[in-house]
């Protein structure tokens, strides 16, 4: 779950979307450049496994997958948080919401 503001820090796929509407790395429209190598231009979304430390989420302390977040998906699904930023995305106040 990340916030409309956080979609621009996600990471993009190498390949085309053979599903061209709503695709985020399309030539059309300005999503991709053409000729241009995915595998050297976003160096800092890409995921590196190789770093000393993972991070942990803010919450339970567990290990965060996505780069460039700060909760867990579990946490950020069950709190109505952005996973990234921490903001509040939707009122789960009504909601029966369960982690299985």
């Amino acid at each position: 779950m990340v916030c409309e503001k956080c979609q621009k820090k996600l990471g993009k796929v190498i390949t085309p979307d053979p599903w061209k509407t709503g695709a985020r790395n399309t030539t059309e429209g300005g999503g991709r450049k053409i000729g241009e190598n995915k595998a050297l231009t976003t160096k800092k979304n890409r995921f590196n496994p190789y770093q000393e430390s993972f991070k942990k989420c803010r919450i339970c302390r567990t290990t965060v997958h996505q780069a460039g977040s700060h909760y867990c998906q579990q946490c950020s699904y069950q709190k109505g948080i952005c996973a990234m930023c921490g903001k509040k995305i939707i009122e789960t106040k009504n909601y029966k919401q369960s982690s299985v």
